[in-house]
């Protein structure tokens, strides 16, 4: 399949080259940035009291140094849905002064190097 020549094309371009089936529901990692950890925790709690889909994780980023709320939704990871994710977050954690950055996927295939997470621990939100 031919993807747009953009960042989000080119993810899913090298994911369809290392043999992940992006025909199938897979767990999308959605980034959402902020400096200040309340602006972080309040766009945490309003995600909750809308109950949105997904799941939702908070945590400090040591490499960008800021706060990080990572939005997780199972889905068919298809350049549209994927653009308009993106543009929605965005939008939201424009209001508590983040912004998106990036999404990507935690898929662990024999030979799959590239997507490999070596520094990755289990948690109660693992599903491998």
């Amino acid at each position: 399949m031919q993807y747009p020549d953009d960042d989000n094309g080119k993810m899913l371009q090298a994911m369809a080259e290392s043999g992940i089936d992006l025909t199938k529901s897979l767990d999308v990692d959605f980034f959402l940035v902020f400096e200040d950890k309340r602006d972080a925790e309040s766009a945490l709690e309003d995600l909750v009291a809308r109950e949105e889909e997904g799941e939702l994780e908070i945590n400090f980023n040591e490499e960008l140094k800021k706060w990080e709320l990572i939005v997780t939704l199972n889905m068919v990871p298809e350049y549209e849905a994927i653009v308009a994710r993106e543009v929605a977050l965005n939008e939201f954690a424009s209001e508590y002064d983040g912004m998106t950055d990036g999404w990507g996927v935690m898929q662990h295939q024999e030979g799959d190097a590239e997507f490999a997470d070596d520094d990755h621990e289990c948690g109660d939100h693992c599903h491998h």
